[in-house]
C-alpha cells in the first residue's frame, strides 16, 4: 500500500510541475522552469498545510523582494549584495517560522541578480512565477479528503486492544502467580493509538471549512485511558495476597470490557462502581498486614478505574 501511495504522489508532483511550467511558458515568462519548482515545493500532505504554506511563502516573497531591493541598491547586483540579502532574509524567515520559503524565494531573487535588474517587468515576471507555481500546487491538493472510514478502522483496532487488556486484567487479577503476566499488549496498544491519532490529524488538516476536532479529542481521551491502564497493570502485578474483594473487582473489569464501545456514556458503570465502594466500606477491617496491603491496592485500583471511566464520561459530555 505504501508504494502505491508513493507512486500516486510522485505522479501528482511530476504532472503538477509540468503544468506549471507549461502555463508559465505560454504566458512568455522568463525562467518558466522555476514555476515547476515552486509547485513541487508547494505540495503538502494535507489541504490545511498546503494553504498555510502558500500564505507563509507569499508573505516571505514580499519580504524577499524588499530585502533584495535594499541590498542590490546599496551593494549592487553582486555576490556581496546577494550574500547580505540572504543573511537578512534567512534571519526573517527563521524568526517567523517560514523556513521552507528561504530556498524557494531566494531562487526567484537570483533571477534579479542574473538580469542585474529589478525593473517593473522583472517584478511582474517573478510575481507571476510565484502565483502560478503556488496556485497549481494548491489545485492538485484539492482532491484530498478526510479518511473517515480509515480512522474508524484504526480507532476500532485501538479499542479492541484496550478491551483485550481489560479482559486479561480481569483474568490475571484472580491468579496468585502472575510471573507470566507480561506488558507486551501495551506496546501494541501504543502503536494502534499512534496510527489512529496520525489519521485523525490528517483528517483534521484536510477539512478546511470546519474545525471539528472530535477524532483528535477521541484519541487524546483514549491516550489518557491507556496511561491509567498501564498503572492498573502495575498495581495488579504488585498484589501478593488475594482478599475476598478481588473477585468483585475482577467482575467489574469484566463488565467494563463487555460494555466497552465508543458511544457508551459509562453512567451505569460509574453507578456500579459507587455501589462497590460503599460495599467495601461496610466490610470488616483486615486482620493481617498482608491483607491490609492487598486491600489497599485493590481500593487504589478501583480509584484508578473510576478515573478511567470519568475520563470517558467527561468526553461524552463535551
Amino acid at each position: 500500500m505504501k508504494w502505491k501511495a508513493h507512486l500516486i504522489t510522485s505522479v501528482k508532483i511530476a504532472v503538477a510541475a509540468v503544468i506549471a511550467i507549461a502555463i508559465a511558458g505560454e504566458l512568455g515568462l522568463g525562467y518558466s522552469a522555476s514555476a515547476g519548482i515552486i509547485t513541487v515545493l508547494s505540495i503538502r500532505n494535507t489541504k490545511r498545510e498546503t494553504f498555510q504554506s502558500a500564505v507563509n511563502r507569499g508573505l516571505a516573497f514580499l519580504c524577499a523582494v524588499g530585502a533584495a531591493a535594499v541590498c542590490f541598491y546599496i551593494w549592487g547586483y553582486t555576490l556581496l549584495g546577494f550574500a547580505v540579502y540572504l543573511l537578512i532574509f534567512a534571519l526573517i524567515c527563521l524568526g517567523a517560522g517560514w523556513n521552507e520559503a528561504i530556498a524557494m524565494d531566494s531562487v526567484l531573487v537570483t533571477h534579479f541578480l542574473t538580469e542585474r535588474s529589478m525593473a517593473p517587468q522583472m517584478l511582474i515576471n517573478e510575481l507571476l512565477l510565484f502565483l502560478i507555481g503556488t496556485t497549481v500546487g494548491i489545485v492538485v491538493n484539492l482532491h484530498l479528503h478526510s479518511k473517515d472510514e480509515v480512522f474508524a478502522r484504526l480507532a476500532g483496532d485501538a479499542d479492541i486492544q484496550m478491551k483485550g487488556i481489560l479482559k486479561r486484567m480481569s483474568e490475571w487479577l484472580l491468579q496468585e502467580d502472575r510471573s507470566e503476566y507480561g506488558s507486551d499488549c501495551f506496546g501494541r496498544l501504543e502503536q494502534a493509538l499512534e496510527a489512529a491519532e496520525l489519521c485523525a490529524a490528517e483528517n483534521y488538516n484536510n477539512a478546511l471549512f470546519h474545525n471539528d476536532t472530535y477524532e483528535l479529542d477521541y484519541m487524546k481521551m483514549r491516550q489518557r485511558q491507556s496511561v491509567i491502564l498501564k498503572e492498573i497493570y502495575n498495581n495488579i502485578k504488585s498484589i501478593e495476597q488475594l482478599p475476598e474483594q478481588t473477585e468483585q473487582v475482577a467482575a467489574l473489569l469484566v463488565r467494563i470490557e463487555q460494555d466497552y464501545h465508543r458511544d457508551n456514556t459509562v453512567t451505569g458503570l460509574l453507578e456500579v462502581l459507587e455501589q462497590l465502594f460503599m460495599k467495601m466500606k461496610e466490610e470488616p477491617l483486615p486482620e493481617s498486614r498482608e491483607e491490609f496491603e492487598s486491600r489497599a491496592i485493590l481500593y487504589y485500583i478501583l480509584k484508578q478505574i473510576q478515573n478511567l471511566l470519568e475520563i470517558k464520561r467527561d468526553f461524552m459530555k463535551s
